[in-house]
């Protein structure tokens, strides 16, 4: 508890600051709430609306959950694939580079015309955006494992498969974990943009719908309760990494 305090005071400290620096200029200068609202004017709407946009955060975090689950998976199964294969990752590596220049933005329509207005575009898109940096930082960690320890294994008559798991495998799973921080904080957002294409409800409708009648206190409601998610996310990996990889070395995490 002492060494969490001792981490989280600054940076609570600056938020604090932030918030009443904020608070203070929209006062001072006397900005109108249809162009950047008071942190306290927020805080009024968020609890007065909340009905508004409790099943928009449902929605939104069901399809974030099961993107990061789908796109996690999907990614690390081709990072061993490749791995395992050489001539596969050496055919299909600078793909995995290409799909990351398409725009999601201009891929999205294309996935409406191909698949419709329903549940799977949106979650394609997910996939999409969480799948790349699992499948570059396992490939990654497998790539960098000791050489000598996989010589060893080869000396003492391991396996191909034997080597994998006992080696490359467990070297690369601090790096497996860097790509899933990574990938756990695009797939709120990578859902919210989604929604964009047409949804029912979610935070991404909640906010076009503000957006479109110039609430823009309920903008940042939705801004805010994505980056808690994504904040809250990227909190579930880090306890799940300290409880798998708490055999490394402290330095090493």
């Amino acid at each position: 508890m002492k060494s969490i305090w001792n981490k989280g005071w600054r940076p609570s400290l600056v938020l604090l600051l932030f918030f009443m620096f904020w608070e203070g200029i929209t006062h001072f200068m006397e900005i109108p709430q249809w162009l950047l609202p008071a942190p306290s004017v927020i805080v009024k709407e968020a609890m007065e609306s909340y009905s508004l946009f409790l099943p928009d955060i449902g929605a939104t975090l069901e399809l974030a959950i099961a993107g990061l689950l789908l796109g996690a998976a999907f990614g690390f199964l081709i990072a061993v694939m490749l791995h395992l294969v050489p001539a596969l990752q050496n055919a299909f590596y600078p793909l995995l580079i290409l799909s990351q220049n398409v725009p999601i933005i201009v891929l999205a329509p294309l996935l409406v015309i191909w698949f419709g207005f329903g549940f799977l575009p949106k979650l394609l898109i997910i996939i999409l955006v969480c799948f790349f940096p699992v499948t570059i930082a396992a490939l990654d960690g497998f790539k960098n494992a000791p050489d000598e320890l996989k010589h060893y294994m080869k000396m003492s008559g391991a396996s191909g498969r034997q080597t994998f798991t006992k080696v490359e495998l467990p070297n690369a799973l601090p790096p497996l974990f860097s790509g899933l921080k990574i990938a756990a904080t695009y797939s709120v957002m990578g859902a919210v943009i989604s929604e964009w294409l047409g949804a029912e409800k979610g935070i991404g409708v909640f906010m076009t719908l503000s957006s479109s009648a110039f609430r823009t206190d309920r903008v940042f409601i939705a801004i805010f309760i994505i980056i808690f998610f994504s904040m809250l996310f990227y909190s579930v990996i880090v306890l799940i990494e300290k409880r798998i990889i708490k055999w490394l070395p402290e330095g090493e995490k």
